[in-house]
């Protein structure tokens, strides 16, 4: 069966990736988990069928056994810190987030190291030392001090930026955040992440994209098909671990 035509910008690319004698790298995160949700059970069975590993950033202070009994089962499933509790302590005014200036450097440094050893403790192997941000924000002056934690990266959205801790950025977002709260339009989706791969050609940086189980509609469900498809179908690119990024 022809693949979707609206995929056709990712195809050219990877085509162009095939020429060269390259493969793409690609890898997944998918934020907000807590539980075993139905949503979330979903993802994990859509990737395995696919062969696409995926990182779900687990917030700390919620997560409970049965996504510890999910996770168990599944080794194509990794784990990150995402933040402690996702509560947004910002200044009215100021966009959302948990990791700001707004608190004492201390008290936000021992929530994260607490999210860091609950979630070790938690998921064992399964656990990767990397930091996702709720709302993918942090302040800059955290960032020295989160190796001696035992972070060994940070995750946000964008490009990645030098720093004093690795950064393995998404860069694709699923979600239409500002619009429906849903899957974003497949030809945008697919356009950008041909984009971003056109962009780190030969660089050996990655193209990450993110996803949030717990607000998937028909639209974000059907553009992952589609583009687990296509992935699976092309010689050129590759689905990675983050663990993958971790050993570079």
């Amino acid at each position: 069966m022809p693949l979707p035509s609206v995929a056709d910008p990712l195809l050219r690319e990877l085509d162009r990736w095939h020429a060269r004698g390259a493969v793409a790298p690609l890898w997944l995160r998918d934020d907000d988990a807590v539980s075993a949700t139905p949503a979330l059970e979903r993802l994990v069975e859509q990737t395995e069928r696919f062969s696409v590993p995926v990182t779900l950033a687990v917030i700390p202070a919620d997560e409970e056994p049965s996504l510890r009994n999910l996770v168990a089962s599944e080794p194509h499933v990794s784990v990150a810190v995402h933040g402690w509790r996702h509560a947004d302590h910002a200044a009215p005014g100021v966009k959302k987030q948990e990791l700001g200036p707004e608190r004492p450097a201390e008290t936000v440094l021992a929530e994260l190291s607490s999210g860091l050893g609950r979630l070790r403790a938690h998921y064992g192997a399964h656990l990767l030392p990397v930091l996702v941000p709720p709302w993918n924000r942090i302040d800059a002056a955290l960032l020295p001090a989160l190796p001696g934690l035992g972070f060994q990266a940070l995750s946000v959205y964008g490009r990645e930026k030098p720093g004093p801790i690795p950064a393995i950025n998404t860069h694709v977002d699923l979600i239409d955040w500002h619009g429906t709260r849903g899957g974003r339009p497949p030809e945008r989706l697919f356009a950008e992440i041909a984009a971003r791969l056109s962009e780190i050609a030969g660089t050996g940086a990655t193209m990450g994209l993110l996803t949030h189980h717990l607000v998937h509609d028909a639209a974000a469900w059907s553009f992952l098909e589609t583009l687990f498809k296509v992935t699976a179908a092309h010689p050129a690119c590759r689905w990675e671990p983050l663990s993958a990024h971790l050993q570079r």
